[in-house]
């Protein structure tokens, strides 16, 4: 119940209460309750005195995150900088490709199929004479079942998986992609440590 704090709850607030930090409690999907329950819900967790500020919000409508983004900035420490100041990851530029594609793909096949999927880049390079990157990549899935899913109907979905994926990974790379994409089915991938550490999981 959203009105009720449960056992769960209380298990993790006794887990957190003696930890030397700042912390946020955030109460989200408020979309779904009126806001004096959301209100009634703050209180009940006020009572045991182990957040520095509690957050309602609704991650669906983009309501108070914002606000959400602006309070963890506040509690932020200073600290060394380890990388120059326009690195954006410390990630290899082929794996956050493959974590794009990947998201896209959990995104447009929803609870269709398990999130036992990865993705392994096969090729990327810049073809030459061209501001334009070719990429060609595996979505691997754990079941032969799986495979039609991912494709869709005709190609439907892994031509809207591809669609979305090229776009955002153009706005990564600054440059045209093309993108090609291929279903393959590898059981237990996730119970394979060589796999994993090919897939960039393991450093």
């Amino acid at each position: 119940e959203f009105n009720k704090v449960g056992p769960g709850d209380e298990f993790i607030i006794e887990k957190i209460k003696d930890l030397k930090c700042k912390k946020i409690l955030i109460l989200n999907k408020i979309d779904l309750v009126d806001r004096e329950a959301a209100l009634r819900m703050a209180a009940e967790f006020e009572k045991y005195k182990v957040f520095d500020d509690i957050m309602p919000i609704s991650a669906l409508n983009n309501v108070g995150l914002d606000a959400l983004i602006k309070l963890i900035i506040k509690y932020l420490k200073p600290g060394p900088m380890y990388f120059p100041a326009d690195y954006i990851t410390d990630r290899p530029e082929r794996f956050i490709v493959a974590e794009i594609i990947r998201e896209k793909a959990l995104m447009y096949l929803e609870d269709e199929v398990p999130h036992g999927i990865a993705v392994e880049i096969e090729e990327m390079k810049e073809r030459k004479g061209r501001d334009l990157v070719d990429i060609r990549a595996n979505i691997l899935c754990e079941k032969k079942s799986h495979k039609s899913i991912i494709i869709g109907k005709e190609g439907r979905k892994i031509k809207g998986i591809g669609k979305s994926a090229r776009e955002d990974i153009e706005r990564l790379l600054g440059s045209q992609v093309n993108l090609q994409l291929f279903v393959k089915v590898s059981e237990n991938w996730r119970d394979d440590n060589y796999r994993l550490k090919t897939l960039g999981y393991f450093r």
